[in-house]
């Protein structure tokens, strides 16, 4: 019975690593970018969240489309104003960047609003026991697992069935061939970012409700879980992503469950050492041409 309560709260957990670990495979799968200020975007949206609900008294659903929205508009900031010049440039100084941009959303929102931390209203979700299989799991984990895989559908959605998702395909697979049959590249390339943020944003504002506590560099940690989650799932492949948060997540839990909480942390990049020297092209990678 504990077995299966730990199992439902890695998969909960999971579920928000996959969010965030989807904005960094898409964004890889474009343009060849690790994008380390992906974990702030995150960051971000939980504020967003935190504020909207707190300030302009809205209920969960109203406060993640918020934060998803200005999510999206960050990451295409972001894209514009800080990648888009270093297209052609080096990888190590788009990496640089990266991390410069990282830090600049750090400390800028602490000199914004402080360092304090905020901690989220408890009662925004419902938060009753129920009965599963002789287990009492937490109807608020499963409101968190639902509203993580309705956004993941409508990802597979958009990518699969709409014409910026065909674009993005394109684009991942041959930027130049893309751009002579039509495709505006800059454009799908801003289009992935804004996407991949809003899902960062969505993120944030469910990890407020499942940890209450939020701070300015909250992003750090799970930032580079999320990435060991896209490594292991197999980095450019959108359904790795998945597999990878969710199985990153119910290995955080067993440990934890095992009694090695302050190994939860460690664990994560155990997993990515393990991944890079047995198989560094991930769980769903085949070969080093495999696309988003």
């Amino acid at each position: 019975m504990e077995l299966i309560q730990q199992l439902v709260n890695g998969i909960s957990l999971g579920s928000i690593y996959a969010l965030i670990a989807l904005g960094y495979t898409m964004v890889y799968g474009i343009v060849r970018l690790i994008n380390f200020a992906h974990g702030d975007v995150f960051m971000v949206g939980a504020f967003v969240g935190f504020y909207a609900i707190t300030g302009l008294h809205v209920g969960f659903f109203p406060a993640l489309l918020m934060a998803m929205a200005v999510c999206a508009i960050l990451g295409v900031c972001i894209e514009r104003i800080a990648y888009r010049p270093l297209r052609n440039a080096t990888r190590i100084a788009a990496l640089i960047t990266a991390i410069g941009v990282s830090l600049f959303i750090e400390y800028g929102t602490i000199y914004i609003r402080g360092a304090q931390p905020e901690a989220y209203p408890s009662t925004l979700l419902p938060d009753k026991k129920i009965e599963v299989f002789g287990v009492m799991i937490s109807s608020q984990s499963l409101w968190i697992l639902a509203t993580s895989i309705v956004l993941m559908i409508l990802l597979q959605l958009i990518v699969h069935k709409t014409k910026i998702g065909k674009a993005m395909r394109a684009v991942s697979y041959d930027a130049e061939a893309a751009r002579l049959m039509g495709i505006n590249v800059d454009n799908t390339i801003s289009a992935t970012f804004a996407i991949g943020s809003a899902l960062a944003g969505a993120a944030g504002v469910i990890f407020g409700i499942y940890y209450v506590k939020i701070e300015p560099l909250m992003g750090i940690i799970p930032g580079l879980k999320a990435f060991v989650a896209a490594v292991l799932g197999g980095i450019g492949i959108i359904p790795g992503a998945m597999v990878g948060g969710l199985v990153l997540g119910v290995i955080e839990s067993l440990v934890s469950g095992l009694g090695y909480s302050l190994w939860r942390d460690g664990v994560a990049f155990i997993v990515l050492i393990l991944i890079l020297i047995f198989r560094p092209s991930g769980l769903f990678g085949k070969n080093v041409r495999e696309k988003v």
